[in-house]
């Protein structure tokens, strides 16, 4: 090479080379068609090995780039599939060879997603050469005349499809989930934006998918699996969602069940509003538009009101001062500053509308009427368990194609129901109503998912998802709403107990009026789909309250609140005097006082969506008016009609931009169309509100100055009554302190009046002081009073002196303590160190169990003697003239800390005063819960059971209240979420391959191993027989015949030798086993091994020998169904894999080992994890078999049961 020439060639020449040749060698055209080659089928598979080994092992596209520019699809694989016709002579052969073609054509056709933090120069280079290659693919599969490709993959999984799902191997499923996913690859593809396609796209246009799926009945199949969904199949409900998703996704499902009469005119009035539009737009344009003869430019300056001159082009501003004074307004530019520009909020995977062909919209709707019918329950109810449970094939795309799926069905259904009111409803109508035909997602475990989803989009700011999730909401309320005004009796008390259980929790509350007050900048969908849920959850809400007038609501609440109030009534606790009360006087009481606590306003709930912030988001939703249709605009009118009229809080609507857009939208430059149905209604409602707010400047001159901000609770409430809200607060105590440390009394005193003394507060001191001094004279001079009483009331001197000791130490009243100025008062209220050095002098309040207020009372209580108020006092001078000293200088502040307070559960309004929540009734006369929770099914142990050690949460020092989560780690979070979908994802792009050795054959290799391990089972049995099935030898038992017994080495025959090599085989499964460590799995099976072989009483150690040939019998046993076929073919691993890096290595080091596929074991709850190990080994591990074992540890011995009862081996003698 010369050194001005450059390699141009993107792929390495020896990849390009080693590709070329196989695809040569898979075939080609002769005299009869397309003719296959010697080797076609391990060319096949070699092609998936490099596709698989090669490109998504190292992250790189240059196979799928060699194949692309090749067209193997087009010109081998398309015509190799052509071959395999219904009446094919070697059927058995050509779907093999039908099996290898998907395998390479699903890979290829797979999406192609960018991540911008894994894309390389390599993907950049490839990707849009690939994308156009896979339309290309697309339009070669669907329009190929040779043969229905579609129909043939789904040939390729008739035969697993039709067998039971308990006899199905994991092989059957991976070609079942392999063929799936070929279709929805052929749904998924689809023009890339950012790409030009120049070829023809009404031939990969979704019409032309719905009409090949139509023809080569694929609509049939995915009826056949939704309908069996649950009991014939499990793990294909997401993909079958898939690509019923791309299939409907965009289409109008109000057009769906129209007639063709009524879909026309419905076109012809979409065309005549839109050419009604875009007339009023020209006649706009034309005020200003320029004539014949503006060729001259023009530029006038125009003197403004401070002398200044203003310049103005154009010969539209000679018209008239209005004009001018616009183009004026129009030149002016903010230039807010510039920010970091975020990611478009909107869901991408939606794309444009869709616009279907007649014949389509026909076939669509013909599937979905039927899928409706069979196919909705069954389906949706299996991605709800899977959404539940977190099933690894749920990915999170799948949580937004299900809600998306379940709202755009719900308002299906409804179109179809309305287009049938006019016919005459057939016999199964009359046994399965239309509403049964979608009662899975109106199901309790519905809302249950339905909410903890909307809670956990929300707060992950996951807005599509979100988006997703309210659209499915409203359609669920409009189906409840036309369940309850249904004819059918039982249909109304189902919609009514729907809606009770919807709107008695007030978290669904709080959650919707959250979502239409944080709306910053989330895309038109999500406003589109927010203002559409509040105003439908308004609306259902207010007419189902006014027809309970008794609704009631669940809130949340402290349950403190109770025993306060409780408390302040003087309700006194027991003093251990049980007295036998009858408290039946009081249930109507306590009845209607719970029922009115409970009790819904709706005049209270819909302020929640009057504040500013909603307001707000109604606006800006409205400023789209002209792209609104009539029903859009209609849900705005009703918002603002319900705050100016209903709720009387028009003054949050008196903003400049509120009544400029209102104006403009009747009489502005580009105003609603008149002939719009909704024209006439907001015409009048802007008239009224120009109109209130004409009044209210006039009635409220500062309204002038407001009118250009938003405005707060009080302001607008001062706006509409002309005064302030009066605001009752209750300001809280200081916060209690505590000492970090365990001291003793007179060092506590010490440390807190070092604090006051360091804060410059010795004025409480002396404060203090003086109280005390006057306490302890007050106190002494009484004592001494009621001792000279006793003394003289007693003439003995002896028994007078006990007598005046005993009347001292009598409690005195309590000595009430006095601010002497406000300043004081405020500082015992609010100065938490001289609170704490209150309480340690024994000062306390005078109504504990009331709130704390500036003005509550402190006494000195009677138990205080005047020795201790005097020990008090010395204790604080000793303290004040010589403070404590610390250590490595530290504060005596730092020996402080603030008391946490205990942290409680919420509780709600219907629990009763223990915190038990909804028990009502079933507690019985000793207090004891009839019906516990759980019944007697056996259940793991909650909270309630017992304590539990808990977690503690971390918070900020000295801070009482959760922190905040800052927006880094909430990206870091959605980082972390994002790869673990993408793990998902590599994991179930790695299920579609079906390996060689899982082809079901009768080879001579298979039956040897066959008749292996049935001789190796009948020799363990013939072993447990001669033992009587004990493990250990009996006391009475020589132990030479025991040994010799048991001694299979020595009586082997050839059946031994099957023994160990199947030993070996399952050995090397174990040590190759991919999400689990070998020693966990030997372990897992000497316990099964000390299970099968311990039928006595106590267990015994077992020779390592012997204990490694009972594992070896055990994993023969676990081996009886071998499925392997082409022992040459190094790649067998069987049914669905999954690519961890481990097992692809083993898999390219072992390319040549004879294997053995372990599909039993999966039947027999393995995993596919447990697969890979079977081939994955190199030649020098499979040397490492006679190496010596680690025994096994003791094991216990399975109890001997008879009849049902544990019995001794001494019994059974």
């Amino acid at each position: 090479m010369e050194a001005g020439e450059v390699n141009s060639d993107t792929v390495h020449p020896e990849v390009r080379a080693h590709i070329n040749s196989l695809v040569s060698a898979l075939g080609g055209f002769g005299d009869d068609g397309y003719k296959l080659g010697d080797d076609a089928l391990e060319c096949l598979r070699d092609l998936k090995r490099w596709i698989r080994f090669y490109d998504e092992k190292t992250n790189r596209m240059d196979v799928a780039r060699c194949l692309a520019e090749s067209n193997l699809v087009g010109n081998d694989l398309l015509h190799i599939l052509a071959t395999w016709t219904q009446n094919c002579a070697d059927t058995k052969f050509r779907a093999r060879i039908a099996l290898a073609c998907f395998e390479i054509i699903v890979p290829l056709t797979w999406v192609i997603e960018k991540d911008k933090d894994a894309m390389t120069v390599n993907h950049h280079r490839h990707m849009p050469v690939l994308q156009l290659a896979q339309l290309g693919y697309k339009r070669a599969i669907i329009n190929f005349d040779g043969a229905p490709i579609l129909n043939t993959a789904v040939r390729v999984a008739l035969p697993s499809m039709a067998m039971p799902i308990g006899e199905r191997t994991a092989r059957d499923n991976g070609i079942i989930k392999l063929v799936l996913f070929f279709i929805r690859n052929m749904a998924v593809i689809v023009p890339p934006p950012d790409i030009k396609y120049e070829g023809d796209e009404s031939q990969i246009s979704r019409s032309a998918t719905i009409d090949a799926f139509s023809y080569q009945d694929i609509f049939a199949t995915l009826l056949m699996i939704s309908s069996n969904m649950g009991e014939d199949f499990r793990n294909e409900d997401t993909v079958v969602m898939e690509i019923i998703f791309h299939l409907v996704k965009r289409v109008d499902s109000s057009k769906l069940f129209v007639t063709q009469k009524d879909l026309h005119k419905a076109k012809a009035d979409e065309l005549s509003a839109a050419m009604s539009k875009e007339a009023a737009m020209l006649r706009s344009h034309n005020k200003n538009a320029p004539t014949r003869h503006s060729r001259f430019g023009t530029m006038i300056w125009v003197k403004r009101d401070n002398g200044k001159m203003a310049t103005v082009t154009g010969q539209d501003a000679l018209m008239d001062a209005a004009t001018r004074e616009r183009k004026m307004d129009n030149s002016k530019v903010f230039r807010a500053p510039r920010k970091v520009k975020k990611e478009d909020q909107e869901f991408k995977d939606l794309g444009p509308p869709a616009s279907l062909d007649e014949r389509a919209r026909q076939q669509l709707r013909s599937f979905v009427d039927e899928f409706l019918d069979s196919g909705f329950n069954p389906l949706f109810a299996s991605v709800i368990h899977s959404i539940h449970r977190e099933s690894p094939n749920c990915l999170h795309t799948h949580r937004f194609q299900f809600f998306y799926l379940v709202a755009w069905f719900l308002e299906a259904e409804r179109m179809r129901r309305k287009s049938r009111q006019g016919q005459k409803p057939s016999p199964a109508d009359d046994e399965v109503g239309s509403f049964n035909l979608v009662a899975e997602v109106l199901s309790q475990h519905m809302f249950i998912m339905l909410n903890r989803q909307l809670d956990r989009a929300y707060s992950d700011k996951d807005w599509p998802l979100l988006s997703a999730i309210m659209r499915c909401l409203t359609q669920i309320l409009l189906t409840v709403q036309e369940m309850s005004e249904s004819a059918n009796e039982d249909d109304q008390d189902i919609a009514d107990n729907i809606l009770n259980r919807l709107f008695y929790e007030e978290t669904t509350h709080d959650a919707i009026a959250n979502v239409i007050r944080t709306y910053k900048d989330q895309g038109f969908e999500y406003l589109d789909a927010s203002t559409e849920l509040t105003y439908t959850f308004l609306r259902i809400l207010e007419a189902y309250s006014k027809q309970n007038v008794d609704m009631q609501v669940r809130s949340r609440k402290r349950t403190r609140r109770k025993k306060k109030a409780a408390k302040a009534a003087g309700e006194q606790p027991d003093d251990g005097v049980e007295e036998d009360v009858d408290e039946s006087a009081d249930d109507e009481q306590n009845a209607e006082k719970t029922s009115q606590e409970r009790k819904f306003d709706f005049t209270r709930f819909a302020a929640r969506f009057v504040s500013q912030a909603a307001v707000d988001t109604f606006v800006t939703f409205t400023k789209f008016y002209r792209d609104l249709d009539d029903y859009q605009l209609k849900r705005a009118h009703r918002y603002f009609h319900r705050v100016a009229f209903k709720q009387d809080q028009s003054v949050v609507l008196f903003r400049l931009d509120v009544i400029h857009l209102f104006y403009n939208m009747i009489k502005g430059p580009e105003p609603l169309d008149k002939s719009s149905t909704v024209f006439k209604e907001w015409e009048e409602l802007a008239k009224q509100i120009i109109k209130k707010c004409v009044r209210k400047l006039e009635e409220r001159p500062v309204l002038f100055t407001e009118l250009l901000f938003s405005k707060i609770n009080s302001t607008a409430h001062y706006l509409e009554y002309g005064y302030e809200k009066q605001i009752i607060t209750h300001p809280r105590p200081a916060a209690e302190l505590e000492f970090k440390r365990v001291v003793e009394r007179d060092e506590q005193i010490a440390i807190v009046v070092g604090v006051l003394l360091d804060k410059n507060h010795s004025d409480h001191l002396e404060w203090i002081k003086q109280q005390l001094a006057a306490a302890v004279s007050e106190r002494r001079a009484r004592e001494n009073f009621e001792k000279a009483l006793a003394i003289a009331a007693v003439p003995d001197g002896t028994v007078a002196n006990e007598a005046g000791d005993e009347a001292a130490s009598k409690p005195a009243p309590s000595t009430t303590i006095r601010p002497d100025t406000d300043a004081r008062r405020t500082a015992m209220f609010k100065n938490p160190h001289l609170r704490l050095l209150m309480t340690r002098v024994g000062i306390e309040r005078l109504a504990p169990t009331l709130d704390e207020t500036p003005d509550s009372i402190w006494v000195f209580p009677g138990s205080l003697t005047s020795d201790a108020l005097k020990e008090s006092l010395d204790l604080i001078n000793k303290a004040e003239f010589s403070p404590p000293v610390f250590e490595a200088g530290e504060l005596a502040e730092d020996q402080l800390k603030r008391k946490s307070a205990p942290r409680k559960r919420a509780t709600y309004d219907d629990d009763d005063d223990d915190g038990n929540e909804g028990i009502d009734g079933l507690i019985d006369d000793d207090g004891e819960t009839l019906f516990p929770m759980g019944g007697p099914t056996a259940r793991k142990s909650t909270a309630e059971d017992g304590a539990r050690p808990k977690k503690r949460s971390r918070r900020r020092q000295g801070s009482q209240e959760p922190e905040t989560v800052p927006d880094e780690e909430l990206e870091a979070r959605a980082r972390a979420r994002r790869q673990k979908q993408l793990e998902k994802v590599r994991r179930v792009k790695s299920d579609m391959y079906v390996h060689a050795s899982d082809d079901d054959s009768d080879d001579e290799n298979y039956k040897k191993r066959s008749r292996e391990f049935l001789a190796a089972e009948a020799l363990r049995q013939q072993i447990k027989d001669s033992t009587f099935g004990l493990s250990s030898r009996p006391n009475n038992a020589d132990k030479s015949e025991w040994d010799m017994l048991l001694d299979v080495e020595s009586g082997g025959d050839e059946s031994s030798a099957g023994v160990g090599e199947l030993g070996g085989s399952a050995k090397r499964k174990r040590d190759g086993r991919g999400g689990g460590s070998a020693s966990s799995e030997e372990d897992e099976e000497s316990s099964e091994d000390g299970a099968v072989a311990s039928d006595g009483s106590e267990a015994s150690s077992v020779p390592p020998s012997r204990l490694q040939k009972k594992r070896k019998l055990l994993a023969a046993r676990k081996d009886v169904v071998e499925i392997s076929d082409e022992e040459e073919d190094g790649d067998g691993v069987m049914g669905v894999t999954r690519a961890s890096s481990r097992t692809v290595d083993a898999e390219m080091e072992s390319n040549d080992g004879p294997m053995s596929s372990s599909a039993a074991s999966l039947g027999q709850g393995g995993t596919t994890a447990d697969l890979l190990g079977g081939d994955a080994q190199s030649e020098d591990e499979d040397e490492d078999e006679d190496e010596e074992d680690v025994p096994a540890p003791r094991v216990r011995a399975r109890a001997r049961v008879m009849a049902g009862f544990m019995v001794d081996s001494s019994d059974e003698e």
